[in-house]
């Protein structure tokens, strides 16, 4: 492990999406490091399954919670859940997304709407909906939201994603600005293709595009979920704490290769 045993102990943590994917890595380190953390997804049987393996796994008791981020009200439900079972809600990592390839011309309005709710609309739930205690975390909220390095050039056939991981990354730098006087920062995290995630297992290896895609890493391989979780407790963490407003891009250089 990179960090010191114990960095997150006694901090209260609430991962959106946090039962799959990048999500449970998170978690898992989260919980790993001390912090007392909560997950919120819409389908229940995800979130039993997640928790369950979490304690037999990792010996992490994780709270959850039933909740869609596009529905502010639910959000606002859901975090004041939080809070008082996890003693107040000092981290919020906005992870909740959805995504699917599809060329611009051909996308519904059906398909745009989705994603845009899921992806910009929640994150703004949630960041609102913790606001109220963010601001009384003891040294300062933590927000760190999940964007995507294709959003900093376009993303061709994937429009809809592009656009609202743009959309996070600015609501981000706003935050860190309006919410700065509270002592919150607001960063966000862009990954490349992570190897075990559904946007590398659909969007890339069921694509054919695997060997293509490992030829503009640098780096030369796939990163792992660990290394999103490493740069989440960065943020979240006493390492952080001068930086806001910022993106720190996971993804082995690939973004530059064009």
């Amino acid at each position: 492990m990179s960090f010191a045993p114990g960095i997150l102990e006694g901090k209260s943590a609430v991962v959106t999406g946090g039962a799959t994917g990048i999500g449970a890595h998170i978690v898992r380190m989260l919980g790993s490091l001390g912090a007392n953390v909560g997950i919120v997804s819409r389908k229940e049987s995800n979130l039993i399954a997640a928790a369950n393996a979490f304690k037999t796994d990792n010996d992490i008791d994780v709270k959850w919670q039933v909740g869609d981020v596009r529905d502010p009200e639910a959000m606002k439900a859901v975090m004041t859940s939080f809070a008082e079972e996890l003693g107040n809600i000092d981290i919020l990592i906005c992870n909740a997304a959805g995504n699917f390839i599809c060329p611009t011309e051909d996308l519904s309005w059906n398909g745009w709407r989705t994603v845009i709710e899921i992806d910009l609309n929640g994150t703004f739930n949630c960041c609102q909906a913790a606001l109220p205690y963010l601001k009384e975390a003891s040294d300062g909220g933590r927000i760190v939201s999940i964007s995507a390095t294709a959003a900093n050039f376009g993303w061709p056939g994937a429009a809809h994603a592009g656009a609202a991981k743009s959309g996070i990354q600015n609501l981000m730098k706003t935050l860190a600005v309006e919410w700065g006087s509270y002592g919150i920062r607001a960063n966000y995290v862009s990954p490349g293709p992570i190897e075990g995630t559904e946007g590398v297992d659909r969007l890339i290896i069921a694509q054919g595009k695997s060997e293509q895609v490992l030829e503009r890493i640098p780096l030369g391989t796939f990163g792992e979920g660990k290394d999103i979780a490493n740069a989440i407790v960065f943020l979240a963490s006493e390492s952080g704490k001068y930086i806001s407003g910022a993106e720190l891009a996971i993804d082995g250089a690939s973004q530059w290769v064009r």
